[in-house]
């Protein structure tokens, strides 16, 4: 057989979100938090118009959409580089301080996909526990030590929800040496009514080593084209970019992330629904029994333990996938209302 890297043989590939069906055909696919939305017709218009390009390489620069998300957000074209989603992007950053005894920490339970691109770069995870579902800014800041190159701070939180707010997380960046890098993950930002949750952006332009993480999956809806980007200073865009795989982002990725910048308005119009349906859910199972934290992503969480994997079985009789962490809890993204009632249905049969 063929040799390969002795770390395969202790880490598990990702598992994406699964669909399940009821027993009358009934589906409801809450397990990957994407939007429950088509997309816009000016952003299918523009697909089919790049379709006819397909015969070509993509721009390897992906200089127009650069040039785009850089003017939507007020930044430096140099300060902008671009990925196959924001998972390929946060892959992209491991790889830039990767090597044998570099440590990056991030909190636990986070991001699953943290923990495989660590150990695919060669890097050491230090996992911080969470505190009542959230970041705890101040035991990661003393996991931070000589060998930490990197630090990762999800939010709003993937699974829970949850968000650390301005104060704290400026008090933790003064904390953090300057070598190291500080990834703010904001692939839920859009969702975030809490006005006390900062815009990474407005911390990252006078901290050289901050970094915010965006993807066009959830809230623009291209999660089936796969664009992610990173806006941090030159130093960090410019290494990202040493590391992309060539024509990573495909031209008609390129094109409807271009195309939904410019119907940013009417996105953001779903993006209210979304928010407006987040907060029945949650408050319809606080109604019902259920613990359920305060949370500004496009998903709840629901602390379960032992009885979560029954709990994602009892769903799925119901047509309904969620993503079950075993364990620990389930995660639900919100979908339809039509989606969103068939979950708080079976939420209730199993509270009972």
């Amino acid at each position: 057989m063929p040799r390969f890297r002795h770390i395969l043989d202790t880490m598990a590939a990702y598992k994406p979100g699964k669909a399940v069906a009821a027993p009358d055909g009934r589906s409801y696919k809450l397990s990957s938090n994407e939007s429950p939305y088509d997309p816009l017709p000016s952003v299918v218009e523009a697909i089919a118009e790049g379709a006819r390009q397909v015969n070509r390489y993509p721009d390897p620069g992906a200089v127009a959409l650069t040039e785009a998300v850089a003017e939507r957000f007020g930044v430096p074209a140099s300060h902008v580089a671009l990925g196959a989603g924001s998972v390929t992007v946060a892959q992209q950053l491991f790889e830039t301080v990767g090597e044998p005894g570099v440590e990056v920490v991030y909190a636990w339970r986070s991001f699953e996909a943290y923990p495989l691109l660590a150990d695919l770069a060669g890097v050491t995870s230090v996992r911080v526990p969470l505190d009542d579902e959230r970041h705890d800014l101040d035991a990661m800041a003393e996991a931070i030590n000589d060998s930490t190159r990197m630090v990762f701070v999800c939010n709003p939180n993937n699974p829970t929800g949850t968000t650390v707010r301005r104060r704290e997380l400026e008090a933790f960046l003064d904390r953090v040496p300057e070598h190291v890098l500080v990834v703010l993950d904001e692939a839920y930002h859009e969702y975030v009514r809490d006005d006390e949750v900062p815009d990474g952006l407005t911390l990252y332009r006078d901290r050289p080593n901050v970094c915010v993480l965006r993807t066009f999956s959830k809230a623009y809806g291209l999660a089936g084209l796969r664009v992610g980007y990173v806006i941090g200073h030159e130093p960090v865009a410019t290494a990202v970019r040493k590391t992309t795989i060539p024509f990573a982002v495909n031209h008609l990725a390129q094109v409807a992330a271009i195309a939904s910048l410019a119907a940013e308005d009417e996105l953001l119009e779903r993006v209210d629904r979304v928010v407006k349906e987040r907060t029945r859910v949650r408050e319809a199972l606080v109604s019902q029994g259920w613990t359920v934290p305060p949370t500004e992503a496009n998903f709840v969480w629901l602390r379960l333990g032992e009885r979560t994997l029954d709990f994602a079985a009892a769903c799925a009789v119901e047509g309904v996938a969620v993503r079950p962490f075993a364990g620990e809890g389930a995660r639900i993204s919100i979908g339809d209302p039509e989606a969103n009632d068939a979950f708080l249905a079976a939420a209730a049969s199993f509270a009972k």
